[in-house]
């Protein structure tokens, strides 16, 4: 049987209330997939020899696997359909090898069109603390 989910309530989403998760070590492969899901088939995201002609050392993440990252920690803390806005800025590439830790935490709860919501402030990481993302996010929590 599945394990079931269990969703942050309104009282647990306090200001100041946060959450990590940790993914990694990303591999060549990781990337691979992610491409071939999305379809954006960036050679520097898989082909080695590209990337280093492009003056890279080389291949690199796709941004928005990261993006993808620090998404599902927000939407697996608030609830699947919860999220009304995700905003993300790309700070830095993630490399193979590289650890990404996302961090969120709730800034600001308030209602909004009959909805109680709340300002996530998130931002994704790489092993050094290099931010890699910063990004912001609107959800009404399901509970």
């Amino acid at each position: 049987m599945p394990e079931r989910i269990s969703y942050a309530s309104w009282d647990a989403l306090a200001e100041g209330a946060d959450r990590e998760t940790t993914t990694g070590p990303l591999t060549r492969t990781d990337f691979v997939r992610f491409v071939g899901a999305n379809g954006d088939f960036n050679p520097n995201h898989h082909d080695e020899i590209y990337a280093i002609r492009a003056g890279f050392d080389k291949i690199f993440a796709p941004g928005m696997l990261q993006g993808g990252y620090l998404a599902r920690l927000i939407s697996e803390w608030v609830g699947p359909g919860s999220l009304r806005t995700l905003r993300i800025r790309f700070s830095a590439m993630a490399w193979p090898g590289d650890m990404v830790i996302c961090r969120a935490r709730v800034a600001r709860r308030f209602e909004e069109a009959g909805e109680r919501r709340v300002e996530i402030e998130a931002k994704a990481v790489n092993q050094h603390g290099d931010a890699l993302i910063k990004g912001s996010a609107i959800a009404a929590p399901l509970s």
